[in-house]
């Protein structure tokens, strides 16, 4: 049996005070976090350059595939907690991963080449289902590296965050300069070699993880069902659903259906629970909680444009020339992760101080002002291409924007992830954060169809993309305007004056709050999830 992080004694061997296996995790991620954000840097040019797809089927194409990245890791986390373990489904996740980005690099002689375009969306299916596996696990990994009451937990989930910016930097730019440059079946296999490095350190790095995220019930696993172990059972279930992710990912439009049924079927279900089930107190933190999370889905539709209408406004309508170096459009997207890395210790200190004298914003508020922020990102932009004319639009304006969507980054996701971890009930913890991923989920499918509402091809005048932004930013400025005016009446409904008491509250916090402390933002799909 897998020992529990109570039993580390304290003769472990450590590396700046931390566990070895902590860097173990740290490199793994961060070499996976370069492949993903790498690929993801290239591909609306590659599907609109390479395979010549319409702007408005590109855009698409990337919500569903976006969207489907953050639904998997609900399910990649359940069988981990209830059957393989998290360090299994890490490496399974690796491994499809690898694949994955390898196929990437199949390019072939472009254009809609039905043989090459069938490869290049299994590749998309074995990335979506191999981040399923992974991501919903490898922070799990670090929670158990150390006993709960454990000080060094904050920092180590922010050497460990920091580990995923870094990689999401180092592989927007490397990647999108080589595929740029040199090729894209270059860029895209960069991007795999990457993801063989995190494998290769993952694999090696096993004895240091000092037995963390094996199977609960090893034995479990060994048992036959249908005459198959269950461990190869799910392994194969694993590669079924690349096969289902394979014909959704062709049929966008069923995403789309399927996402706005199931999120009209939890949300019921969660307001009919709530009302039924729960005392006021507790419904009433349901509510806010949903509150939160029904306004999350604009924060990212408007963020995920950094993707997707962002990346092909920045490489057709933009003065990318820098001090005689015309940088290429995708390495542009490595500046969200460098921004967080700069930032993120001052949005700490930036609540810190507030708290302390009884004035820090409450999360509606907070959520009101992340709101503001992409907005205000597209309003600039948008004065900058006006201010040019004719001209292409100066390069600063690319800069600003993505401070500003970091920025609005950094008041919502730490901030959403906290809240939701404080306000349910400890049997609907993992429900509400799956419910907030679904959310993000349902945010980047949007993001695609505000995208195409930009998209018209290169003959098709920059201000098409510009009138879009104006209006989804002057929406968004006002949405967050509106969300801070209410934000009172929602912070009733949390309580805040009961929160602390007793042990009920003691025990529905997750551990998904505790990076929070460290003032780190976290993506959706790079949580521990449920």
């Amino acid at each position: 049996m897998a020992t529990s992080p109570a039993d580390v004694g304290s003769d472990q061997k450590t590396f700046l005070g931390h566990p070895h296996g902590l860097f173990v995790l740290f490199f793994t991620e961060m070499w996976e976090r370069f492949s993903y954000y790498g690929m993801r840097a290239l591909l609306i040019l590659y599907l609109t350059k390479h395979f010549l797809f319409s702007d408005e089927k590109a855009y698409i194409i990337y919500g569903a595939y976006t969207a489907l990245v953050y639904i998997t890791p609900v399910i990649g986390g359940y069988l981990a907690d209830r059957y393989i373990g998290q360090r299994k489904a890490v490496l399974f996740g690796a491994i499809l991963l690898t694949f994955g980005h390898f196929m990437m690099g199949l390019e072939g002689d472009g254009g809609q080449d039905a043989t090459f375009l069938a490869f290049f969306y299994l590749a998309l299916s074995f990335i979506i289902v191999g981040s399923g596996f992974l991501k919903a696990n490898i922070s799990a990994i670090v929670g158990e590296l150390y006993p709960r009451d454990d000080k060094r937990r904050d920092p180590a989930f922010t050497i460990f965050y920091m580990g995923i910016n870094l990689g999401a930097a180092l592989g927007a730019f490397a990647c999108g300069m080589v595929g740029e440059i040199h090729g894209w079946s270059y860029g895209f296999g960069l991007a795999g070699i990457g993801m063989v490095a995190g494998l290769i350190v993952f694999v090696w790095g096993k004895p240091l993880l000092m037995g963390r995220g094996e199977p609960a019930n090893p034995q479990q696993l060994r048992e036959p069902v249908m005459g198959i172990r269950r461990e190869w059972l799910i392994y194969g279930g694993g590669l079924l659903t690349v096969a289902v992710v394979w014909q959704l990912i062709q049929h966008q439009e069923v995403v789309g259906t399927l996402l706005g049924i199931a999120g009209a079927l939890l949300v019921v279900y969660i307001f009919y629970t709530s009302v039924r089930h729960l005392a006021p107190v507790d419904r009433d933190r349901i509510f806010a909680a949903m509150f939160l999370i029904l306004f999350s889905i604009l924060f990212w539709a408007l963020f995920e444009q950094a993707g997707s209408s962002l990346s092909i406004y920045t490489d057709r309508q933009v003065d990318r020339n820098i001090m005689g170096w015309h940088v290429p459009a995708s390495t542009f997207q490595s500046l969200n992760a460098i921004y967080i890395v700069l930032l993120a210790p001052l949005f700490a200190m930036l609540w810190t101080w507030p708290a302390r004298r009884g004035l820090e914003p409450s999360a509606p508020a907070k959520f009101g002002v992340a709101l503001i922020q992409p907005g205000a990102g597209f309003l600039v932009l948008v004065a900058g291409a006006q201010a040019a004319g004719p001209a292409a639009t100066p390069v600063i304006f690319i800069f600003l924007i993505y401070l500003l969507h970091t920025m609005g980054e950094l008041c919502l996701s730490p901030v959403g992830l906290s809240a939701m971890t404080k306000m349910a009930l400890p049997r609907m913890v993992g429900l509400i954060m799956g419910t907030w991923f679904f959310a993000s989920a349902t945010g980047n499918f949007a993001a695609g169809l505000i995208a195409s509402a930009t998209g018209g091809g290169e003959d098709v005048g920059p201000e098409r993309v510009t009138d879009v932004y104006t209006t989804v930013g002057w929406v968004a400025v006002a949405v967050g305007v509106a969300v801070i005016l209410i934000s009172p009446l929602f912070k009733r409904l949390m309580h805040l004056e009961t929160l602390g008491d007793g042990a009920r509250d003691l025990a529905g916090r997750s551990e998904l709050a505790e990076p929070q402390a460290a003032g780190v933002p976290i993506r959706p799909s790079e949580t521990t999830g449920p």
